[in-house]
C-alpha cells in the first residue's frame, strides 16, 4: 500500500484519487469518457476501449482507426498479459516490387530507391478496430457498441479543440494533398483554431458502423475496401485480402526485475526490450544510487539506454522472421555493463535506426477499477496523421507505420510480404510487491513519443522505486533523453551545472523543449487504493470517481 508520507503532494498539481475507477489520459474529454463507462458498471477494459475510441476523435493528431493497438493488463484475478493488434505489410510489398514503384514516382534509379516516411508504400495492415473489439469481448463487460457511443457523439455533435491539439492540427495540415484528406479533416481548407467547435461526421460514420456491425466492416467488408481501394489509387499493395488475414495476438508479457520491481513490457516487434535492458543495465551500474539532482545518475543511465538501444535496433523485429538474443536477461545485462564508464562512451551507437521514429506521435492512456483490474492502452497512427492518406469517404486516416520498413535486404527491419514492421509503441506495467503475497500493489503506465518510450519508462521507474516519489512527480520530474544523433537531450529545468558536468563527462548536451520529452500516464491500484498521474507536457487529465 503507498504510504502517505511518500505519496505526498510535491509537484505541480497533486496525483489524482479515485474509490471505484481511475482514468489517465492525454485528452480531458477523453478522460470523461472512460468515467462515464466505469460509472456505468463498465470495467477498466471497457473504460479504456471508450477512452481509446473517443481519443480518435478529440485527439486525431496523434492516433485513429487507421493504426495499431496495443495493451498490457493485469486483470482481477491476477492474470498478466498482452494484446498486439499490429497489422502486417501487405502480401505484394516486396523489396522488389516497393524499390520500381518508389523509382518510378520520384524518377530514380530503383537501386537508389528508399522506403517513403508517407503515402501508399508506407501503409500497413491497420490493427485499431479488431484490437478493440478483442480486447472488450475478452475482457470486457460491455458491447463494443456501448464502448463507442461516446466517440460518435463527439464526432456527430463535435467538441472544443485544445491548443495542444490546434497546434499539431496545423502542422499536420501540410500532408493533406488528396480530397479524401482535406475534405475529412480541413474546415473551410484549414486546420481548426484553438477552442473552434469542430466535427467530424465522415468518421463518426464510420465508428457508428463499426458499432453495428463490428469490426469486420472494417478488415471484410465495404470500410476496408475503400481503405484498399485508397492505397491503391496511389500506388500501393494493400488489399482487401490483406486485411480480411488479419487477427489480433495475445503473447506473453516480457519483463525483468529492477531494485525490487517487477516491470512487464511487450515482446518483439515492440521496443520494449530496450526498455528492460536498459533497466537491467542501470541496477547492474547502481545508476539509481546516485544522488537524483547528481549528473552522475543522468550519466548512468542514459549510458545504459545508450547500450539498450544499440542492442535492440539491431536484433528487434518481427519474430516470425528472425529471433533475438536474450537482451532482457541480467546476465546480457552484466556483460554489457562493462563497457560503461565515468565518462562517456562514444564508441557505441544508436544502432540502425528509423530516422522517422525518433519524435513520433501516439496516445497513451491507463485505466484501474475497484476489482483490481489494470490497463495500459496504447492507439498510434505513428506520425501524427500517419501516411497523408484518408480511405475514402471514411474519415479514417491510415498509418505510416510501414515507413519503419527499410528496402535494404541487409537492415534488420528489411521488408518482406507479411512482416510486422519495428514497433515502438509500449505499453507497460509494474508490480512493486513481486514478493510479498500479501500485497497488492500495481501499476500501469507508459510515455508517450518515438524512441522516447522507453527511455521514459526506464526515469518514470526509478523516479518512483529508487527515489519514492509519489505518481504525479514522477512524471512531472525534469527529464533526459538519448538523440539518435548521439547528442544527449536535456529539459530546461535542469539546472546550468548539471548540463556543465555532463559535458565534462563528454555528452553532446542540448536544452530541448518539454514537447519533445513525450507525454505520460500512469494509474495505479495497491490494495484497494486507487490513484493516478497525468502528463503536463500534453494536455494531460487524470479522474477518478
Amino acid at each position: 500500500m503507498q504510504d502517505p508520507d511518500i505519496d505526498r503532494f510535491s509537484s505541480r498539481r497533486s496525483t489524482v484519487y479515485g474509490q471505484r475507477g481511475v482514468v489517465a489520459t492525454s485528452q480531458p474529454l477523453a478522460s470523461q469518457a472512460g468515467i462515464s463507462v466505469l460509472e456505468d458498471g463498465g470495467n477498466a477494459f471497457d473504460a479504456a476501449v471508450a477512452t481509446a475510441a473517443a481519443l480518435n476523435v478529440v485527439e486525431p493528431t496523434s492516433t485513429g482507426l487507421g493504426g495499431d493497438v496495443f495493451a498490457l493488463y493485469r486483470t482481477a484475478d491476477g492474470e498478466v498479459g498482452a494484446m498486439r493488434s499490429c497489422g502486417p505489410s501487405p502480401a505484394e510489398a516486396t523489396i522488389e516490387n516497393v524499390r520500381e514503384a518508389v523509382a518510378d514516382e520520384e524518377d530514380v534509379d530503383p537501386a537508389d530507391a528508399e522506403m517513403p516516411a508517407t503515402g501508399a508504400h508506407a501503409v500497413t495492415v491497420p490493427g485499431t478496430a479488431r484490437g478493440w473489439e478483442a480486447t472488450a469481448e475478452r475482457f470486457g463487460e460491455k458491447s463494443l457498441s456501448e464502448l463507442l457511443r461516446p466517440a460518435i457523439r463527439y464526432a456527430i455533435d463535435g467538441y472544443p479543440v485544445s491548443e495542444v491539439v490546434s497546434a499539431q492540427w496545423q502542422h499536420g495540415e501540410e500532408l493533406f494533398e488528396t480530397d479524401h484528406a482535406r475534405e475529412a479533416f480541413l474546415f473551410d481548407g484549414e486546420a481548426p483554431d484553438v477552442g473552434q467547435h469542430v466535427t467530424l461526421p465522415r468518421l463518426g460514420e464510420s465508428l457508428r458502423r463499426i458499432a453495428e456491425e463490428g469490426a469486420d466492416v472494417v478488415y471484410e467488408g465495404e470500410i476496408g475496401e475503400q481503405i484498399a481501394a485508397e492505397v491503391q489509387e496511389h500506388g500501393g499493395f494493400l488489399t482487401t485480402d490483406d486485411l480480411a488475414d488479419f487477427e489480433p495476438e495475445f503473447p506473453d508479457p516480457v519483463s525483468t526485475t529492477y531494485n525490487g520491481t517487477e516491470v512487464y513490457e511487450l515482446p518483439p516487434n515492440n521496443q520494449g526490450l530496450i526498455a528492460l535492458e536498459a533497466l537491467n543495465v542501470a541496477e547492474e551500474l547502481g545508476a539509481g544510487e546516485h544522488d537524483y539532482d547528481s549528473p552522475e545518475r543522468v550519466h548512468y543511465f542514459s549510458e545504459a539506454l545508450k547500450l539498450a538501444f544499440h542492442d535492440g535496433h539491431r536484433y528487434i523485429t518481427d519474430p516470425d522472421f528472425e529471433e533475438h538474443p536474450p537482451l532482457a536477461s541480467k546476465e546480457w545485462a552484466a556483460t554489457r555493463a562493462q563497457e560503461v564508464g565515468e565518462e562517456c562512451n562514444d564508441d557505441v551507437s544508436f544502432g540502425v535506426p528509423d530516422a522517422n521514429a525518433e519524435d513520433a506521435d501516439t496516445v497513451l492512456l491507463c485505466v484501474a477499477d475497484d476489482e483490481g483490474n489494470v490497463v495500459s492502452f496504447i492507439n498510434s497512427r505513428f506520425a501524427g496523421f500517419g501516411s497523408g492518406l484518408v480511405a475514402g469517404d471514411t474519415g479514417i486516416a491510415l498509418q505510416n507505420r510501414g515507413s519503419s520498413f527499410s528496402l535494404d535486404p541487409d537492415h534488420p527491419n528489411s521488408l518482406a510480404p507479411g512482416k510486422r514492421p519495428f514497433h515502438t509503441l509500449i505499453p507497460a506495467l509494474a508490480d512493486f510487491a513481486p514478493d510479498d503475497d500479501g500485497t497488492d500493489d500495481w501499476a500501469a503506465f507508459g510515455v508517450m513519443g518515438g524512441y522516447m518510450q522507453p527511455q521514459g519508462h526506464v526515469q518514470v521507474i526509478s523516479n518512483v522505486v529508487d527515489y519514492g516519489q509519489p505518481l504525479q512527480a514522477a512524471l512531472d520530474s525534469a527529464r533526459w533523453r538519448y538523440r539518435e544523433d548521439g547528442s544527449l537531450a536535456l529539459e530546461p529545468q535542469f539546472d546550468g551545472n548539471t548540463a556543465a558536468k555532463l559535458v565534462r563527462k563528454g555528452h553532446d548536451v542540448k536544452t530541448l523543449p518539454p514537447a519533445l520529452f513525450g507525454g505520460a500516464q500512469i494509474v495505479r491500484s495497491a490494495d484497494g487504493v486507487l490513484s493516478a498521474a497525468t502528463e503536463p507536457r500534453k494536455d494531460g487529465n487524470a479522474q477518478g470517481y
